[in-house]
């Protein structure tokens, strides 16, 4: 259990910290971080710290697939967890 929170934690670290780095990116006309890369960090544990992200850099604020589509990913993974703590500890 311990390894999936610290798993947990890393991802949604790194998702955050992505999110700021592209916001910096956007900002001086570098490179842009591809939004599949941030979807896919945020399918794959890292949905809340990409939803904080996008709220303390003001980043992809205004794009209806991340302002929905991040809060629907972390939806999807508290059922999900849930479901597992549900069916596997009791």
């Amino acid at each position: 259990m311990t390894y999936i929170l610290l798993y947990l934690l890393a991802v949604n670290l790194l998702l955050f910290a992505v999110m700021g780095i592209d916001k910096y990116k956007a900002k001086h006309q570098l490179w842009r971080i591809p939004e599949r890369t941030l979807f896919v960090l945020a399918a794959i544990g890292g949905s809340l710290g990409g939803i904080l992200g996008m709220r303390l850099f003001h980043h992809k604020t205004l794009h209806p697939q991340f302002r929905y589509g991040f809060p629907a990913i972390l939806i999807l993974q508290l059922i999900l967890a849930g479901f597992l703590v549900y069916h596997f500890f009791f």
